[in-house]
C-alpha cells in the first residue's frame, strides 16, 4: 500500500524536517500521546537508511497495525515565501503481512492519520519557537 501527498505549514522547512526526522522518536510521544507511546532508534549513521521504531498506544488503529510489516516514509521540505513556510511532498509505503490484503477504506484512513500527526507535529512547533531552531 502506497500514497503521497503534499501539505503547506506555517513553519521554517529546518523545523519540521528536524521533528519529522531526527526528533520524532523523542517528541512524537509528547505531541500526540494518545496516539504514540514511544519511539526509539533502532539503526541511524547519520546516512540514508535510518531505522526508528515507533509504538502506538491506541488500540483504535490496531486492526490496521497488525496488517502492516513494515514502513517508510520519504519526506521532501521545501521552504517557500521568506522561508518561514515550506512545502513538505510525501511518500509512504507500507508492506502488508504475506496474505493479508488492506482495503481502500484502511489506506485512507493511514494517510488521514498521518496527516493529523504531522499537522500536531506543527502545532507543537508553533507553540514552542524555541524547538529546533
Amino acid at each position: 500500500m502506497s500514497w503521497g501527498t503534499e501539505i503547506e505549514y506555517s513553519v521554517p522547512a529546518v523545523r519540521m524536517f528536524n521533528i519529522s526526522i531526527p526528533g520524532w522518536h523523542i517528541h512524537g510521544s509528547k505531541i500526540l500521546l494518545e496516539i504514540i507511546k514511544s519511539g526509539s532508534t533502532i539503526h541511524v549513521d547519520g546516512a540514508v537508511g535510518s531505522v526508528k521504531q515507533t509504538n502506538f498506544s491506541s488500540v483504535k488503529y490496531q486492526s490496521i497495525l497488525n496488517k502492516i510489516e513494515s514502513a517508510s516514509t520519504h519526506y521532501k521540505f521545501t521552504p517557500t515565501g521568506s522561508g518561514q513556510s515550506c512545502i513538505c511532498k510525501m511518500i509512504a509505503t507500507y508492506k502488508v503481512l504475506p496474505g493479508v490484503e488492506a482495503s481502500e477504506a484502511e489506506e485512507t484512513k493511514v494517510k488521514e492519520e498521518f496527516i493529523i500527526v504531522i499537522k500536531a507535529s506543527e502545532a507543537f512547533l508553533l507553540a514552542n519557537p524555541d524547538v529546533f531552531v
